[in-house]
């Protein structure tokens, strides 16, 4: 089986409110990307909070939440516990999601596990503007390389260690992430152009 951690412990410094709840397509974001985890059928599905969890609202059916108290560590720190609290299910792999890609959906995650059962490497990761990045499945045999993360690395140190064992997945949208109020804007005039 493979499970989703899904990212949403940051304290979104740079838009000033929490992106968690910014609305898109009639729900938050952290909604849509719970929402789009599930329908993946992967399970089970862990969503890690840390700043402004208390002010964070989503439907928890489904998913295991984990408030991540050292979350000023980095991004690490978040993929840590959310591994720690994989490792507890019976699963062979991961996929590590962020709650501010809009445009990741279920198929791209049923894609990637597809793909890493195909080909058989240790990572899949989806490819865009000549990167790979998140979202990115592991195989179980690289666990404890998530858990020697520390500070603001995220997956990326992984990548760049294993660069011969990724297999891609492209997905063009995967540079569209909402950091900033711009950012939001031009998310929201797309989908009104459309």
């Amino acid at each position: 089986m493979t499970g989703i951690i899904i990212l949403a412990a940051g304290s979104s410094s740079r838009l000033g409110q929490p992106k968690q709840n910014l609305q898109y397509k009639g729900k938050t974001l952290l909604q849509h990307a719970v929402d789009e985890a599930l329908d993946s059928g992967c399970s089970p599905v862990i969503v890690v909070l840390g700043a402004n969890a208390d002010k964070i609202k989503f439907g928890t059916d489904g998913v295991t939440v984990l408030h991540n108290p050292d979350w000023q560590e980095g991004m690490a720190s978040s993929i840590r516990l959310g591994v720690t609290e994989i490792m507890k299910h019976t699963v062979d792999s991961v996929i590590v999601m962020l709650c501010d890609q809009p445009f990741v959906d279920g198929n791209l995650l049923k894609t990637l596990k597809l793909q890493w059962q195909e080909v058989g490497k240790p990572i899949v990761a989806c490819s865009y503007k000549g990167t790979v990045g998140v979202p990115v499945l592991f195989d179980s045999s690289l666990f404890p390389e998530l858990l020697k993360l520390q500070g603001q690395e995220g997956a990326k140190k992984v990548l760049s260690a294993y660069a011969d064992e990724i297999a891609e997945v492209e997905f063009e949208e995967g540079s569209t992430d909402i950091d900033t109020a711009e950012n939001y804007h031009d998310l929201i005039s797309r989908l009104n152009v459309n």
